[in-house]
């Protein structure tokens, strides 16, 4: 088992990455707790298959586990859903220092966290993400959030977690496109930091999609340590970290317009990757190579360039409801080459003309 430290003074925290590692959970997260009680939420989906380890692992630890269980889909990160995890916990009589335990995706994560954040005003969050998009980026960082119906993480707050705890081994039940969805995010880091994680990418596009565990692992591992720095440098994005939205400003409105139900968020970061390329063409940021690199890769890993049928005044009023948004302008995150990004305010003029 690898550990990676986030490095933020007295908050920072370990992300454990290993194969098989769920059975020894209770005995690591003793390490990081003094309670007796801790609450697991998880999903229908992941349940099934992880919640028997985790319990069994906790237990075995001396830890007394409740469990919430909430339907699978992005659609169920709504503050409904955050308001019957509040009512449970009450329920449990959870207290300020019974520790959250996340068992799954993204959706997982993220509700998880926001609860966490804001129930007592503040208990102790454990990542154990169980899809390839959850540990490479969203349960990387503190950030924590439930969708409003008219735009994605609209309602949330930076919270970071006591650690993460990452088992590759999970991996194994997930379906092809949401190993492909995770991938998206990889690329991600390598367009924004690391040319020589996009190439790895595509010299190992075989194995990774068979599901090699050392071509897994490396990706993860190398996805969390660029995380991992430029949140330690910049946690609540108020510079830097804004490069990691890379993709995320169009790819968040065609996941708003279809009501989170066409698209896996990899894949609508995967066209949002596409249409940034596109624009940092457009204002002279980057040659036409960047976006046919990009699109090439994203292509071999079996992602979609783009999102069809769309209204394009539908695109336009979620990106405007944008976070990113500044004084009207939509802050973009640009390509100049592969491993280098610029972040640049765009006019709705400009980029509202790309929209076809």
């Amino acid at each position: 088992m690898q550990s990676i430290e986030l490095e933020l003074g007295k908050r920072s925290y370990p992300i454990f990455i290993g194969n098989n590692i769920l059975g020894d959970f209770g005995g690591t997260l003793k390490k990081y707790t003094s309670s007796k009680q801790v609450t697991v939420v998880t999903n229908t989906t992941v349940a099934p298959l992880y919640y028997d380890a985790i319990s069994d692992s906790l237990s075995a630890a001396g830890f007394n586990v409740s469990l919430i269980e909430m339907p699978d889909g992005e659609e169920f990160k709504s503050l409904e859903w955050a308001g019957r995890i509040f009512d449970k916990l009450v329920e449990y009589r959870a207290d300020r220092y019974t520790p959250l335990i996340a068992l799954g995706g993204g959706v997982v994560g993220d509700i998880t966290g926001f609860v966490a954040a804001t129930y007592l005003r503040g208990v102790p969050f454990i990542q154990v993400p169980t899809t390839l998009l959850a540990q490479v980026d969203s349960s990387v960082g503190g950030k924590t959030a439930v969708n409003h119906p008219m735009g994605k993480n609209l309602i949330g707050a930076f919270y970071q977690p006591k650690l993460v705890y990452t088992d590759i081994a999970t991996l194994k039940t997930l379906d092809q496109r949401e190993i492909r969805a995770g991938i998206a995010e990889v690329i991600k880091y390598g367009v924004i930091k690391d040319e020589e994680l996009f190439e790895f990418l595509k010299a190992h596009a075989d194995g990774i999609l068979e599901g090699d565990e050392k071509g897994l692992q490396h990706i993860i591992e190398r996805s969390c340590r660029i995380k991992a720095s430029v949140v330690s440098a910049d946690e609540r994005e108020a510079g830097q970290r804004a490069i990691l939205n890379f993709g995320h400003t169009f790819g968040h409105a065609v996941e708003a317009v279809t009501k989170y139900k066409e698209y896996k968020h990899g894949e609508a970061v995967a066209i949002g990757m596409i249409y940034a390329a596109k624009l940092a063409e457009r204002v002279g940021l980057c040659n036409s190579d960047v976006s046919l690199r990009i699109g090439s890769l994203l292509e071999r890993y079996g992602l979609p360039l783009e999102a069809s049928g769309l209204a394009k005044a539908e695109l336009m009023s979620a990106m405007k409801l944008d976070k990113k948004v500044v004084l009207g302008d939509l802050r973009f995150i640009l390509p100049k080459k592969i491993g280098e990004v610029e972040i640049k305010n765009i006019s709705s003029s400009t980029y509202g003309d790309m929209i076809v």
